[in-house]
């Protein structure tokens, strides 16, 4: 498998896992390849999205298009 094989395949489960968070599960474990696995409750959604956010940078990146960061405003 390639490393952008790898991405994309945690980036499935990552979504997967926030969502079966967001329908209401308690908790859900996510592997993050040979680190072993991450667990998650619902009160780590915004580590989940940030995981999830990280994972399509890094696919991004090594399809060639980077992604910008988020744009933040200030009123």
């Amino acid at each position: 498998m390639s490393d952008l094989t790898i991405l994309r395949q945690r980036l499935i489960d990552a979504e997967s896992a926030l969502h079966r968070l967001m329908i209401g599960e308690l908790e859900v474990t996510v592997s993050v390849g040979g680190y072993g696995a991450t667990t998650y409750a619902q009160t780590d959604i915004n580590k989940l999205t940030a995981y999830i956010a990280k994972l399509k940078s890094e696919i991004a990146a090594k399809e060639g298009r980077p992604r910008r960061g988020p744009l933040f405003m200030k009123f």
